[in-house]
């Protein structure tokens, strides 16, 4: 496994933006990672685990990495009152992702990786002028339905109120992952504008912004996902919303639960994601030579 990834805090309009970095010799492309809802980079560093860790894994593979604390997150936080703009949260991105690889090689260029509440800022950067030159996406931990009992429990919670069960939705069944990763990783909070995401997303924002994505797209879904209707229906229904993609994929992960990057199936998870993008950069190569 490869050295640790390195924090970085850089200027963008005049906004801290952080995040994890692992840079590969001579990359074969770069992988933006996108984590959920009240988390951090961190998710993709899996701490006291180094084997599970996606960025660590991704540049032993050939791709430099880089995973942001999204608009609102981490150093951005301070700043997160001027963030209810989408357009605003997806320049930030992209200017973050920038500035952290500098003049780093990039490779046959960007891969977008999201999880949960993540895939909204993943899917606005798909749609976005520059998305069209990404290579795709690799889209988890999200839905179109919730399962009726999620639903119940998540729609009691709010800023500062976790109900009873929301746990259990998240970290579970608990064998799935390693016994110090949930306390290690904890709640980095929410910037307000994560409710009105949770809000729109499924009925709303999720079919509008999928039927404009042109790049790649690879879905997965945990085998035991309790929060998104996982069932072969459920993401047959997603995969048709992504009418103008070049290629959709449906992955089903099995022994894992919805923070996939956690658990103890994580490094099977990633490995599955790094073919994906080589294929997607094979399908371009293939593209141009045609």
């Amino acid at each position: 496994m490869t050295d640790a990834p390195t924090r970085r805090v850089v200027p963008v309009a005049g906004i801290p933006m952080s995040g994890l970095f692992a840079e590969a010799p001579n990359p074969r492309a770069v992988i933006v990672a996108l984590h959920g809802g009240a988390s951090s980079a961190v998710y993709f560093d899996c701490p006291g685990h180094p084997d599970l860790s996606l960025v660590r894994a991704a540049a032993a593979a050939g791709f430099s990495a880089v995973a942001l604390d999204r608009p609102g997150y981490g150093a951005s936080a301070p700043y997160s009152d001027a963030m209810w703009d989408p357009q605003r949260r997806v320049e930030l991105a992209y200017g973050a992702a920038d500035a952290m690889l500098g003049k780093c090689e990039r490779g046959a260029g960007l891969f977008v990786l999201a999880h949960s509440n993540g895939c909204e800022l993943a899917l606005r950067m798909a749609v976005a002028e520059r998305g069209r030159d990404l290579l795709g996406l690799e889209l988890a931990g999200t839905g179109l339905r919730q399962y009726p009992a999620a639903r119940a429990i998540l729609k009691q919670a709010t800023p500062t109120h976790r109900p009873a069960g929301i746990r259990e939705l998240i970290w579970a069944p608990e064998e799935l992952y390693p016994a110090d990763v949930v306390n290690a990783v904890g709640s980095a909070g929410a910037p307000p504008q994560e409710a009105e995401i949770s809000t729109h997303w499924a009925g709303r924002d999720f079919p509008a912004l999928a039927g404009h994505v042109v790049a790649p797209v690879r879905f997965t879904a945990a085998e035991h996902e309790k929060v998104w209707d996982s069932t072969p229906e459920a993401t047959a229904d997603i995969a048709a919303l992504f009418a103008k993609s070049r290629h959709v994929e449906i992955h089903h992960q099995n022994g894992a639960g919805h923070n996939l990057s956690l658990g103890v199936a994580a490094a099977q998870y990633h490995s599955g994601v790094f073919a994906f993008v080589n294929h997607c950069i094979t399908a371009d190569v293939d593209l141009e030579a045609g």
